[in-house]
């Protein structure tokens, strides 16, 4: 006979959604369980961009101000020519109008996970815990353990990222790759890295580079590129840190110094690389992201790539509405007549039709700009020049102009 395990609310994935939304069902006092695959807390990764969006989500669960005073809000943009390489065009987003009240800050990863573990409480997350199967038993969800643990709940949150069990279970298409990779770093500067506080990016000819300062001694960058920029011959390219960095650095060798210091002064253990991969936009606008009292949120949902940097941002925003959902399902006052599991599919119904649009857009818009700054040719090239400069900083902050609301049932 199989003993099961009741737990509420099950969310699979330790990650940022996975946390934040433990963390919005706990401030509406509700009780969840986390299971992590890994043994600890997963904190690589080095930094995110957090837009306004984020930081309005971070608000709701209430740690925004905390991180605030770790990390620097950015300015504006400054953009490089793909010709020279050199910073010819600026936009200082304070000073202009129709930006007024965004705000752009980097924080390191580390940072933004453990200040929402400090914030649950103990217990909620459960380590080593590899979901391996789910099933059905009557109307509640079993979530089999690598184990031999069976957990029986009433609602199961899929927040377990690019490969997750649980957008499987509910049928989402596999995400695909988009023929481009990233290099990621993070560098210390002892005695301050003198940048200001902007956004420096370089695009064009298949390769996207840009840095920003976290805070007065910490800058964080990254790399985007197509596999054709790499040496055939470099076998074990992908594996080798040293690598990466010499081929960041071949590709922004007509930039300013200060640029390249950036690159040339990263630890190789602070450097890292991953291919990227999106959810076809079709398939989160026709396919199940909820499914009777099982969801999924973050990267499980929407993988995307990191070209308006919106994909944490758009986890944080998912895992508020979520919260709040669930928490008018399970906090409301009903009459005794009115059945649990309807009121949470009900409210998880709610849930996906607030994020399903808004996800189809980020994924979309994510992927043209990408394909835009990169891509090759005359045609693209002149395009970047005389426009695509300038309305690079719009997109970002027209998909960052939203608000997901409060935690308010």
């Amino acid at each position: 006979m199989e003993v099961y395990e009741d737990e509420d609310i099950v969310i699979v994935g330790a990650g940022l959604a996975g946390l934040t939304t433990a963390l919005s069902l706990h401030r509406l006092g509700l009780k969840s369980l986390v299971l992590e695959s890994s043994e600890s807390l997963r904190i690589t990764g080095f930094a995110l961009t957090l837009w306004t969006n984020a930081w309005k989500a971070l608000d709701a669960v209430g740690i925004g101000d905390s991180l605030r005073q770790k990390s620097t809000q950015m300015k504006g943009f400054k953009i490089a020519s793909p010709d020279t390489g050199l910073f010819t065009s600026q936009q200082a987003l304070d000073k202009d109008g129709k930006f007024k009240g965004y705000e752009s800050r980097c924080v390191k990863r580390k940072d933004l996970m453990e200040t929402l573990v400090k914030e649950l409480p103990p217990g909620t997350i459960r380590y080593s815990s590899k979901v391996v199967t789910i099933d059905e038993l009557h109307r509640f969800k079993l979530v089999h353990l690598a184990d031999g643990t069976i957990l029986k709940t009433k609602v199961l949150i899929g927040c377990d990222g690019v490969n997750s069990v649980v957008s499987k279970w509910l049928g989402l298409g596999s995400p695909v790759s988009v023929g481009r990779s990233a290099i990621r770093g993070l560098v210390e500067f002892p005695n301050g890295s003198g940048f200001d506080p902007m956004f420096h990016v370089n695009f064009g000819g298949g390769v996207r580079y840009g840095f920003l300062p976290v805070d007065d001694k910490t800058v964080y960058w990254f790399c985007t590129f197509t596999p054709s920029q790499v040496p055939s011959y470099e076998e074990d390219w992908y594996e080798n840190p040293i690598k990466m960095k010499q081929f960041v650095l071949s590709r922004i060798n007509k930039m300013p110094q200060e640029a390249q210091d950036v690159v040339e002064r990263t630890l190789i253990t602070s450097i890292s690389l991953s291919p990227l991969k999106f959810r076809l936009p079709w398939n989160v606008l026709f396919g199940d992201i909820v499914k009777d009292n099982v969801c999924v949120a973050g990267d499980a949902l929407h993988p995307m790539t990191p070209d308006i940097g919106q994909g944490g941002c758009s986890s944080l925003e998912d895992s508020v509405v979520l919260g709040r959902c669930i928490g008018e399902a399970l906090l409301k006052k009903v009459d005794g007549k009115d059945d649990e599991f309807e009121r949470i599919e009900k409210g998880l119904k709610k849930y996906g039709k607030e994020r399903r649009w808004r996800s189809f857009s980020l994924i979309s818009v994510a992927y043209c700009v990408g394909f835009m700054q990169e891509s090759k040719g005359m045609m693209m090239s002149f395009l970047r020049k005389v426009w695509f400069s300038k309305y690079t900083p719009s997109a970002f902050l027209k998909m960052a102009n939203f608000d997901c609301g409060d935690l308010v049932i």
